[in-house]
Formats: C-alpha cells, sequence, structure tokens
C-alpha cells in the first residue's frame, strides 16, 4: 500500500524506514561502508531542506512494515523550479522484483510532472541494483564520479604539517561561520560554479551569507556536525587582524582564499564526509587546497578521534582535485555516478 509519511514522522515509522535502508545498504554497498546511522534517517525525514519541499513515500507491507521507501527533492528557488533531485528510492532486498519499486516511481513521475518539473536527477553506485532499476526509466549518466576514501590516522601520521605561503593563515569552525567571515565565507562558495558538472539540469546556487548559514544549521537540526577549516588572504599581508585558530575574527580580516568542509551526520560514523573544498581563483597554484585539507585533517583528530576514515566523491574529469587527493593518501574505492532523466 502507497503512503506519504507524516510530517514529523512517529518514531516507529522513522525505525521502520530505518530498517529499509539499513537492509538495503547491507547488500547493495560492499562491506568496507560503514551503514547509515538511525540519526542521519530521522534527521532526514524530520527536517525540511530550507532550499526545496520534500515529499517522503512509503510502500507499507501489510503486517505494517515497509518494504520501499522515496524520498524527493522539489526545488523551490526560482533558477530551479524545472527540476529536482530523487534523495532515495530504495527497496528492501527481500520485496524486490514484486513491483514494489515501479510503484514508487510512478508515484513520484506524478508528483513530478503535476508539479512541472522536466527533469529529475539521482546519485547511484555503478553495477547495483539501483543502475539497474532506474535503466529502463529513461535515465542517463550524465557525471561519472567516484567515491574515495583516506584513512585518517594514517594521513595524520605519515603527512607533514601544512605550511602556508607569507600574507595567509587559518581559521576553523565548527557549526556556522562566524559572522565576521560570512560573506567572504559566501564569495568563496560561488567559486563552485566552476566545478564540473556534466549534464546536470540543476544549476548551482548563488551563495550569500544566510545561505551559508543555513547550509550549516541544517546539519546540525539534523542531528550533524559540520568542520570547517579556510585560508585567508590576510588584509595587509602582514600576518596581523586576521582570524584566529578558533575562528574568531578582528576588523582587519581578508578575503577567503580557500577552504573545506567535513561533515559528521551522525555524530556516531566512524566515517566523516569530505563535502566542498575550494581555491578561489585568483589563489590557486599555491598549494593551498591541500593545506587546508590537510589542516582539517588535524582538526577532525583533535576534536572527534572515533572518527577513522573520510569518503569524498569526486567528479571523473576534476583533475586538480583528484590530484589533490591522492596527495593526500585518498584511494579510489567504488565507482558511482549523476543520473538524470527528462520528463
Amino acid at each position: 500500500m502507497l503512503m506519504t509519511l507524516g510530517t514529523p514522522p512517529s518514531e516507529a515509522e522513522t525505525d521502520a524506514w530505518h530498517d529499509v535502508i539499513a537492509a538495503a545498504h547491507l547488500q547493495d554497498v560492499p562491506a568496507s561502508v560503514p551503514e547509515p546511522g538511525r540519526t542521519e534517517t530521522a534527521g532526514k525525514l524530520r527536517v525540511e531542506s530550507p532550499n526545496g519541499r520534500m515529499l517522503h513515500l512509503v510502500w507499507a507491507a501489510p503486517d505494517g512494515s515497509y518494504d520501499g521507501v522515496a524520498t524527493l527533492l522539489l526545488f523551490t528557488e526560482e533558477s530551479n523550479r524545472h527540476t529536482a533531485f530523487l534523495d532515495a528510492l530504495v527497496v528492501r532486498p527481500e520485496a524486490r522484483r514484486r513491483g514494489v519499486g515501479g510503484q514508487l516511481w510512478g508515484a513520484i513521475r506524478a508528483e513530478l510532472t503535476a508539479d512541472g518539473r522536466s527533469s529529475v536527477s539521482t546519485m547511484l553506485e555503478l553495477g547495483g541494483a539501483g543502475e539497474a532499476f532506474v535503466d529502463g526509466l529513461g535515465f542517463s549518466k550524465v557525471l561519472p564520479l567516484a567515491w574515495y576514501v583516506q584513512r585518517v590516522r594514517e594521513a595524520h601520521a605519515e603527512l607533514p604539517q601544512p605550511r602556508l605561503p607569507d600574507g595567509y593563515r587559518f581559521a576553523d569552525w565548527e557549526g556556522v561561520v562566524p559572522d565576521a567571515l560570512a560573506d567572504e565565507f559566501a564569495r568563496a562558495h560561488d567559486v563552485m560554479r566552476d566545478a564540473p558538472s556534466g549534464g546536470v539540469d540543476e544549476q548551482t546556487p548563488s551563495w550569500d551569507a544566510e545561505r551559508v548559514r543555513g547550509a550549516a544549521r541544517l546539519i546540525d537540526d539534523r542531528g550533524g556536525i559540520i568542520l570547517t577549516s579556510v585560508v585567508l588572504a590576510e588584509a595587509d599581508g602582514t600576518g596581523t587582524g586576521a582570524a584566529d585558530s578558533t575562528g574568531g575574527a578582528g576588523t582587519g580580516v581578508g578575503s577567503v582564499a580557500a577552504y573545506t568542509e567535513l561533515v559528521l551526520r551522525d555524530p556516531s560514523h566512524t566515517r566523516a564526509l569530505q563535502y566542498d573544498t575550494v581555491v578561489v581563483p585568483e589563489h590557486r597554484g599555491r598549494g593551498l587546497g591541500r593545506a587546508v585539507k590537510r589542516r582539517l585533517l588535524s582538526t577532525l583528530t583533535e576534536r572527534h578521534p572515533g572518527v577513522r576514515e573520510i569518503s569524498t566523491s569526486v567528479a571523473d574529469d576534476n583533475a586538480p582535485m583528484l590530484a589533490v587527493n591522492a596527495a593526500l593518501g585518498y584511494r579510489r574505492e567504488r565507482p558511482a555516478g549523476i543520473f538524470q532523466a527528462k520528463l
């Protein structure tokens, strides 16, 4: 039976949803990849994205358990009102090949059509059940990428501490960006517009201070943790007046030359997710990308010593970031891709 999940869901509904996610993870993903925590599942179901309307669908079995679940994010920003992101369409392994996935997809497609969307994208493991399922639904791979993993203790022991050129210094924080750096941090985020995106219809948003604050608050509200390290190009180039190592800032803070972010979607996780790493164009070629990622590695080991690995996805044609990651000891784990369907 097809149902729309209540908002907010009950604890029993959250447990039933998480059971499907966990069972499918064990079936579909290599054993080396830690399964999602319940905190992560509950956070996604409980807290809406600030940039879209979320639809959570369930295919329930007669006994009340769930055979399949799906989450669709319908973007509400004007630049992306034409498209959407399928965050999950998961069927319990023992319930597959019974039409459950087809029923969920039918409901999703009807919602997309009714809302005037002309495309939908999703991220999938290559060679798995997800890719096989979407193959007959009109999806095509528009951005090939792969997951890479860094072992935290090995990298922290083997890699030298980062050194910056004159006129630069580090700043670090956990959670929301300090007010004194918010505008500069937003400007640096806008550089992500030049990252490889293949043929994905979703447009890279314009970032401002409130948007970067909102992105961090969403992770916090969903029960996760976000760590950030930045490289500041100091206003006077003399090493004075910039933010200190805890993220405090004086009146002479210069521009954000580079930044990187790590996220623990569940504080109990032993694998962190590497989010964006950006070097602003006029500061490239000085080793800042490698330095800022090495800096955040030290912060992670100090503040969250239980984390054993860092995982990140990188587009196959993003040669600069692949080179930086290789120098930091990341190894390729498994292929993936962004798939898109035109409606």
